[in-house]
């Protein structure tokens, strides 16, 4: 501060529309008209109209960017991502887009589903999971996305788990995005093993490895028919907990067997998929605070035959977020079009989508306090799209708005 005055390293001026998405915001985005945000650092250090503005900063030596005709918010935060896999599913996936198609194609000898991914993320080398992970990252980041969630789960083994956990921490340092890990060993279990045999070696011996080699900050698992109990998630969360990682959960995707119910009772960091989340489970995880993230882009990838409906929730009052759940599966790298299935398919206004994919993935990660929303004081993650109006996003389709991004005060992308 020189003479009272606010001395930004970069500015963004005269913006068409500034979307702070503040938790408060009577209106979801906290629309500012004409806004304008200043930067020091990696931190804001103001944000507002004109008139207060020119009163509290001195922009001399200060980098400006014209925000006309341009729509500004914060960066996309992408809580749910399985990123690093194996090869490429495309051909199953193609087969599967005409009626007998993967019948066929599985009659051929060839595995598919997760346990095709299994093979495939074993058999990779450590050097090209990096690779190609580092190039998805790079176009998510072209897209919007400065924050993302990364899960391991296509190992189902200790090396092939500690591999990806490996790649996602290189990842971390080389990358424009912020990463937060997730340790997914849970995903399914080994054809070579018994569920029971795979969870005591989830609880003795990797967990207490993930946890002491720092490779992790939470622990998920797969409930649902066919999958893991809540009973079995109970003892897997509690296991990682006691190592000081957080718990999530991927749940009532096919069907409800407690748990969401799990995740309020152990006050999870979210609840992911929702699809048959039952009314009183949803009032426990609100009173809990846990965050119910939705995962459009899975739904439309597999025709889900119950695709999730996030009204219940959202007008009872739950704090939800959106992501792209990309995964060898569900190919989705774009916050962009999750918000258009989210808007068309899903009943959800483009103020609630924005918010989602923004402050919402943010509280899922339980880093809204610094990420999510643009505030003093908060990191300076940004995007600048090239429309004035933001509700093209839903409106536009198959377009990626992004003109800048600006990552911890830096510009990444543009310019």
């Amino acid at each position: 501060m020189i003479n009272g005055l606010l001395k930004p390293d970069l500015a963004i001026e005269n913006c068409a529309q500034l979307l702070t998405v503040s938790e408060n915001s009577p209106d979801l985005v906290g629309l500012i008209q004409n806004g304008y945000i200043a930067i020091k650092g990696e931190r804001i250090i103001f944000v507002g109209n004109k008139e207060a503005y020119e009163q509290q900063i001195d922009r001399r030596d200060c980098k400006v960017i014209d925000g006309s005709d341009r729509v500004v918010l914060p960066g996309f935060v992408d809580c749910h991502t399985h990123l690093v896999f194996g090869k490429s599913r495309v051909e199953e996936y193609a087969a599967g887009l005409v009626p007998g198609g993967l019948e066929k194609y599985r009659a051929t000898g060839f595995k598919t589903g997760m346990a095709a991914s299994v093979d495939m993320t074993r058999l990779e080398p450590e050097a090209s999971l990096y690779l190609e992970s580092h190039k998805k990252i790079d176009r998510m980041v072209r897209n919007g996305t400065t924050t993302i969630e990364i899960k391991s789960g296509y190992g189902l083994d200790k090396e092939t788990e500690l591999k990806q956990l490996k790649v996602i921490s290189k990842l971390k340092q080389n990358s424009k995005a912020d990463i937060s890990t997730t340790f997914l060993g849970a995903h399914g279990w080994p054809m070579e093993m018994s569920k029971d045999r795979y969870i005591d070696f989830l609880i003795n011996e990797m967990i207490p490895q993930v946890a002491e080699e720092n490779l992790a900050e939470a622990c998920d698992i797969w409930v649902d028919e066919g999958y893991y109990t809540a009973k079995d998630a109970e003892k897997v969360l509690r296991a990682g907990m006691d190592h000081k990682l957080e718990a999530k959960i991927h749940t009532d995707c096919y069907s409800y067997i407690g748990g969401s119910d799990l995740a309020a009772e152990m006050g999870m960091m979210s609840g992911d998929h929702l699809n048959y989340t039952p009314e009183a489970a949803i009032k426990k995880m609100i009173d809990a605070k846990v965050v119910g993230v939705f995962l459009p882009g899975t739904d439309f990838s597999v025709t889900h035959p119950l695709p999730f409906n996030p009204r219940p929730m959202l007008d009872a009052g739950m704090q939800v977020a959106l992501a792209t759940n990309l995964n060898p599966g569900n190919w989705v790298e774009s916050q962009f079009f999750v918000i258009t299935l989210a808007c068309r398919k899903h009943q959800m206004s483009v103020e609630e989508a924005i918010k989602a994919t923004t402050l919402g993935g943010a509280a899922a990660l339980r880093r809204n306090h610094e990420l999510g929303s643009l505030e003093v004081d908060k990191i300076a993650d940004i995007q600048i799209w090239d429309t004035d109006n933001y509700k093209d996003v839903a409106y536009k389709h198959g377009q990626n708005f992004v003109a800048t991004v600006i990552k911890r005060g830096q510009v990444v992308v543009g310019l």
